[in-house]
This record gives C-alpha cells, sequence and structure tokens, in this order.
C-alpha cells in the first residue's frame, strides 16, 4: 500500500488533488473490482446472491446452477437477451466455451482491479464485458434494461472504471500497483501497467 503524500500545488510534480480524493478513487476502483470478484465466486459455487437462491428465499449452496456442480453460467442471462442482437447473444449462451472466458474475466478484472495491479488490462477486459452486457440487455423488453435505454450501471461502471484507471496510472493511493510498478516485466511491457 502506498503511503506517498498527494502534493496538492498545482506547479508540484505529480499527482494533485487532495488525498482523501484519491484514497476514494482507489476505493471506487476497489469496490468495482470486488462486485466483479464477487460475481465469479458466487456463480462458481453458488452462494445464493445470484445463484442457488431457491423460490423460498432459501439458500443451497453448490446447487446444480453452480458452476462447479457443472451449471451453464451464460446460458440464463444470454438467453434473457433482448433487441436487435437477441438472437446471437442466445446462440452464444447455448455454446459451453463462453462460461470460461466469462468467468476467467469476472475474476481476472476482479483480482487486477481490487490489487492494483494489471488494472490496464483489467480496465480494458472490464469495458469489454460490460459493453457486451448493455448490449444484450439495453432494449426494452422482456430481459432488458427497463429504466433507460442508454445508460444504466454497465456504462457507469464503464466510465468509473476507465477514470479510475486512468488517473492512477501516475498515482495509486491504495493497492499493490507502485510495487507492481517497479517489476522489470512491467517495466519492459508498459502494456501490464
Amino acid at each position: 500500500m502506498s503511503t506517498a503524500p498527494v502534493p496538492t500545488d498545482a506547479a508540484a510534480p505529480g499527482p494533485v488533488g487532495s488525498r482523501t480524493g484519491w484514497i476514494f478513487l482507489s476505493i471506487t476502483r476497489i469496490v468495482i473490482g470486488f462486485y466483479f470478484f464477487w460475481a465469479f465466486i458466487d456463480k462458481l459455487f453458488g452462494l445464493g446472491f445470484s445463484t442457488c437462491r431457491q423460490e423460498d428465499g432459501s439458500v443451497e449452496v453448490m446447487c446444480d446452477r453452480a458452476w462447479l456442480s457443472g451449471a451453464r453460467i451464460t446460458e440464463g442471462y444470454l438467453g434473457s437477451s433482448s433487441g436487435p442482437f437477441a438472437d446471437f447473444f442466445a446462440d452464444l449462451g447455448t455454446q459451453a466455451w463462453t462460461d470460461w472466458p466469462f468467468m476467467i474475466g469476472l475474476c481476472g478484472i476482479g483480482l487486477a482491479l481490487m490489487l492494483g495491479i494489471g488494472t490496464r488490462v483489467g480496465m480494458v477486459s472490464a469495458i469489454l464485458m460490460l459493453a457486451m452486457m448493455w448490449i444484450s440487455h439495453s432494449w426494452p423488453g422482456e430481459g432488458g434494461n427497463t429504466t433507460n435505454p442508454f445508460v444504466d450501471d454497465h456504462i457507469i461502471m464503464i466510465v468509473a472504471i476507465t477514470a479510475a484507471v486512468l488517473l492512477e496510472v501516475r498515482y495509486q493511493a491504495i493497492g499493490l500497483g507502485e510495487w507492481w510498478k517497479r517489476l522489470d516485466v512491467v517495466q519492459q511491457q508498459r502494456w501490464l501497467v
């Protein structure tokens, strides 16, 4: 965890603004990362939040809808797609291979954002995943967005992740990013920042 002071003078080198603002920027990144990672854990084991909650409200951990129990994770979500691309996404959901990139993406994005390492890769991956989720469900109708056809939580997270990661490339108040940036492999491959 970095404890370097944040300069508040606009003429000073490095990041400007209040330390509290930079801390909240890091907290935003971490919370969104946890959102992704929790979805991974819940779908993996069926902890009863979006997976394995019974109609009576009880939870059956590792029920038949948990990924480790052999469930198809993307089939239900993509099967409820709406709009002009509904058939395309529903067809994707019937293909077993789609579960692997989805689950690896949830885990990888979550860990990258929570730990503050590889955040650029995490950001791009999150943008792609969230954009596909938005496209598949942004249209009015059954399974679609019912509150706003343009901006929903997917778009808000895209904007928040992009802002947090691009601003934190220079200074990260909380996380392993400063250590990560000093690694030789990251120094040689700057896209890993």
